[in-house]
């Protein structure tokens, strides 16, 4: 299609008009669209819920003393185990429901791999919920 005139002075200038009826008409359309669309996104069922007073049931889990002496000794709420022992009640405490909080104190002098193994033991079992215990310091 040309656009020209009869007129040989600028017959092959190039055209430096924009045309803007076809993004007017692709713009017109999405509009339609997202007119017709934007209800059916918030469509929400609106229904009257019946109300009742209830206290949450909480139930809180109980806690596992876990003990390493300077020697690397293993005390289960104060009970002294061996590791075949302690793994043995920590498979049966990972079963429990609701699944008990195991709290580790270890001796500042304890080695590093006796909490490391106990640590592993709990977490092979199937204990999540570890945490240390230590005493507060008083700022000095």
């Amino acid at each position: 299609m040309a656009f020209g005139s009869f007129d040989r002075s600028g017959g092959n200038a190039p055209m430096a008009e924009i045309n803007m009826i076809p993004l007017i008409d692709v713009m017109l359309v999405l509009l339609v669209i997202f007119i017709i669309t934007a209800p059916l996104l918030t469509h929400a069922v609106k229904i009257d819920l019946p109300k009742a007073s209830s206290q949450p049931n909480l139930t809180r889990p109980e806690h596992i003393q876990v003990s390493i002496d300077a020697a690397s000794g293993v005390f289960w709420n104060g009970e002294k185990l061996d590791r075949a022992a302690m793994r043995a009640r920590l498979a049966a405490a990972s079963k429990r429901d609701p699944q008990p909080e195991l709290h580790l104190r270890a001796d500042k002098a304890t080695p590093y791999q006796a909490v490391a193994e106990v640590m592993a033991d709990a977490a092979k079992s199937g204990l999540t919920r570890i945490g240390f215990v230590s005493n507060p310091d008083d700022g000095r």
